[in-house]
């Protein structure tokens, strides 16, 4: 721990060491002047000291942090002269530009408040723990749930940040996979498109974002969502889920022909046994039957048994498919008696595998009705969100089921939960018994 603290301090003093130097650096000197023309001559000063940062940037000797810094203080001086101006005060003689009263308030609180800040979010919303390596205990029940409320707050904290940060494609993407998580599909529309508008060449991004148009559209994929899945293919043919909708662009459209071929395109690339693999099974089944595209099949067969948005979102080509699909988890949910009457055969239910210790994002997820239980389920890392929110990554993780009425996958208060513990992913055959009110 010492050695941590050590550490953040020191590079503490190392930024700031970069960073006030802008602040307080003298600039050129006095110039005697008063009234209206020292207001004047200040911002042809403070205007040339601009010019200096922009080409001190350019040439490399000062980084881009010091240079909006520094920009800022010289904007935050041009207001202050142009309050000034329009008060009718005038300065007494001259203006000394370089280390005034306001820089040095600036670099001093730059100089305290950046280390007690960076501490202070750390703590809110870093792993301080960690630093001691101490596991953390596994929550045994469903009450440590993150509530509707919580995970709202966290992901409108998100949405801000990303609207202060617009050019980070990854925020973008993660702010859109949650929204689709939590079937916000309008909002996830809208995050998806600055997400691809950032990395058009990302084929995992179109196809996504093609999914939640289609949602906006009924599970429809004509028009826009099929030209996304089409570019997507280009970019990459081997990709599974897009192979998948692209299956149900044809199906939709009542080329079964053309449909089956997509979906076994799809299958051969997906580990045999898996979820996934089967949904593909039943979707060519019913195409070579002959069955019109509204006779009841899915458009586009789900990696998750859920519309695909929610489902998965990491690329499923290649070697990475084969590692993901072999991390699995089979079983049965079941619902405890004392419960069926709490129920009606609509109601949603979600079978979840989660991190037993560190981000509580599903790693996997399974959407189903009351009325399919007992429900033998197939969770694996091809359901993932996210290619670093897999399966394959965690080796004991918390499965759960949750019974939800309002069919929202955050939890809710009045929801019906089971859950096991510290599961080992590779396990067969777990049992999980919905049993408990959520508070």
């Amino acid at each position: 721990m010492t050695i941590f603290w050590t550490l953040v301090a020191a590079l503490s003093v190392l930024a700031l060491t970069l960073v006030l130097p802008v602040l307080i650096k003298r600039r050129p000197g006095a110039v005697p002047v008063s009234g209206a023309s020292a207001r004047l001559s200040t911002i042809a000063i403070l205007r040339d000291q601009r010019s200096q940062l922009d080409a001190e940037l350019e040439a490399g000797t000062l980084d881009a942090e010091q240079h909006r810094a520094g920009c800022e203080e010289i904007e935050r001086r041009v207001l202050e002269e142009a309050e000034g101006s329009a008060g009718g005060v005038a300065p007494a003689a001259g203006v000394a530009l370089g280390a005034t009263p306001r820089a040095w308030k600036t670099a001093l609180g730059l100089g305290l408040g950046v280390p007690l800040l960076a501490i202070g979010i750390y703590g809110q919303l870093g792993a301080p723990q960690a630093i001691d390596a101490r596991p953390a205990a596994v929550a045994t029940s469903g009450a440590d749930e993150l509530t509707v409320a919580q995970v709202e707050k966290l992901v409108q904290t998100l949405a801000e940040r990303m609207e202060a940060k617009p050019d980070d494609v990854q925020g973008w993407t993660l702010l859109a996979r949650t929204y689709a998580t939590m079937q916000r599909f309008a909002e996830a529309d809208k995050a998806y498109s600055r997400a691809t508008a950032l990395a058009p060449q990302d084929a995992q991004l179109l196809i996504d974002h093609a999914d939640v148009r289609a949602m906006l559209q009924g599970q429809r994929l004509a028009g826009e969502p099929a030209r996304m899945i089409a570019r997507a293919l280009e970019l990459d043919p081997k990709n599974v889920k897009g192979l998948a909708l692209a299956g149900g662009v044809a199906y939709e459209a009542g080329d079964n022909p053309q449909a089956v071929h997509y979906w076994k395109l799809a299958r051969d690339l997906t580990p045999p046994g898996s979820e996934f693999a089967d949904n593909l099974t039943k979707g060519i089944e019913q195409a070579q039957a002959g069955a019109p595209s509204d006779a009841g099949a899915p458009p586009a067969p789900s990696e998750s048994g859920a519309p695909a948005a929610a489902g998965a979102g990491g690329s499923t080509s290649g070697p990475e498919a084969s590692k993901a699909a072999a991390s699995r988890i089979t079983g049965q949910a079941s619902l405890s008696p004392s419960l069926a009457s709490k129920v009606a055969p609509t109601d949603t239910v979600f079978i979840f595998a989660r991190a037993a210790e560190g981000p509580r994002m599903p790693l996997a997820i399974v959407r189903r009705t009351v009325a399919d239980l007992p429900i033998t389920f197939t969770l694996d890392g091809t359901m993932a969100m996210s290619p670093e929110m897999s399966l394959s990554r965690y080796p004991v993780v918390v499965v759960g089921a949750r019974v939800s009425k309002s069919g929202n996958a955050m939890p809710s208060p009045g929801d019906l939960t089971g859950q096991v513990a510290n599961v080992k992913v590779g396990t067969e055959g777990l049992n999980i018994v919905i049993d408990t009110v959520q508070p």
